[in-house]
């Protein structure tokens, strides 16, 4: 736990605007220095974000199949984080093999897949690699293969200036510092992750990394992702979770205007009390959304185990394939018959079974080669 005997005031001075022709640029202090924060409002919103992701850990432990339980989380946020770039995939879709994706669907399918890949593989790679500038440029690059901004230098920093909203930078919301200072930047940045001499909290390093990472917006496209992802990568790598079960984009996109509102008022007003305080509140409603479902999934598994061990003479292949899709949450009649070591006109049977209780649902509306989904699992991330 977190103490409250932290020398903490808030350093001034977050950047300075720089007028160009057309538009003014701003270009953010350095973030690798001492910050001491004395704000009591950000402590206690520090202590509150603090606790709850200490049980949101504890309960991971518990999961009935952690694997599924990150996967779905991770589907959860990439499918949250593309929306509040504009791109509709729902969780259903996100977890089905593209073939069953309407053509028209199929680019924003891959750019939630993309997201999934890029947190998937990133996670894996912090077992051999430290959280890096070089770890967030692999995961642009696997955010960026194959989709709509794939030409735009994936994987790499901008070599040339961008902006936020508008048409140019002259009607621009905002736009970000020089190409030519986001090495430095970025080394930076990278440089304040790891300097244990500032004895900072994880929670208020984060914060600041992600306010440092969206004003520089290293990247030409996707910075808003890679932002978000930033976050669980950096609470894993410093132990704080032991996997990414965190999802901050359902908070942020259910807050956007008051997310981008935050932002602005650092580089204006020097608000970054404020900030942290959304920030660390966002990290607490978030963990306990995710103890919420763990709690769920606990109480959902053990009764329907209890309800489908009474099906006669379904209870023993029941519970075979109940078992199979929490970790396959899509299955096919193949499938099912292999889960539950029985014949496929028994697999149908037994599928009839749990499509009555609501267990399955089936997605394509064919007669042939039908997808059913555990969508009564999937509700329960699906929930407001």
């Amino acid at each position: 736990m977190l103490s409250h005997n932290l020398p903490l005031k808030i350093a001034k001075n977050p950047g300075n605007w720089h007028k160009q022709l057309a538009y003014n640029r701003f270009q953010p202090s350095s973030i690798n220095r001492p910050w001491t924060i004395d704000n009591p409002r950000v402590l206690e919103a520090l202590s509150r974000a603090d606790r709850q992701l200490g049980r949101l850990d504890m309960f991971s432990e518990y999961a009935p199949n952690l694997d599924l339980f990150v996967r779905m989380h991770v589907t959860k946020e990439a499918t949250e984080s593309s929306r509040i770039e504009d791109t509709r995939t729902e969780m259903e879709e996100a977890v089905l093999p593209e073939e069953e994706i309407a053509e028209d669907r199929r680019d924003d399918w891959r750019e939630v897949n993309n997201y999934i890949r890029a947190m998937r593989t990133a996670i894996e790679q912090l077992e051999t690699l430290p959280f890096s500038n070089r770890l967030l440029r692999e995961a642009h690059a696997t955010l960026k293969e194959g989709v709509r901004g794939e030409h735009k230098t994936p994987g790499e920093f901008r070599r040339s200036q961008n902006w936020i909203g508008g048409s140019n930078p002259g009607n621009a919301r905002f736009v970000p510092p020089i190409a030519d200072d986001v090495p430095e930047l970025m080394s930076d940045l990278e440089r304040f992750a790891h300097n244990t001499d500032l004895h900072l909290p994880p929670l208020l390093k984060v914060a600041l990394m992600h306010y440092q990472f969206e004003t520089i917006h290293p990247f030409l496209d996707g910075n808003g992702r890679i932002g978000r992802l930033m976050v669980p990568l950096y609470l894993v790598s410093q132990k704080i979770l032991k996997q990414p079960v965190l999802y901050l984009s359902d908070y942020l996109e259910r807050n956007r205007e008051e997310y981008y509102e935050r932002l602005t008022r650092v580089r204006e007003k020097d608000a970054i009390a404020d900030w942290l305080i959304f920030f660390l509140d966002g990290l607490a409603e978030t963990a306990a959304r995710g103890v919420d479902t763990f709690n769920e999934i606990l109480r959902f598994k053990a009764q329907w185990e209890k309800e489908i061990a009474s099906w006669k003479p379904q209870g023993q292949p029941g519970l075979a394939l109940f078992e199979y899709l929490f970790g396959q949450v899509w299955v096919n009649a193949k499938m099912v018959a292999e889960a539950a070591d029985i014949s496929q006109p028994t697999a149908y049977k037994l599928i009839d079974r749990f499509l009555q209780q609501g267990l399955l649902i089936e997605i394509t509306g064919a007669k042939r080669d039908r997808i059913f989904l555990f969508d009564a699992y999937l509700k329960l991330y699906r929930r407001p």
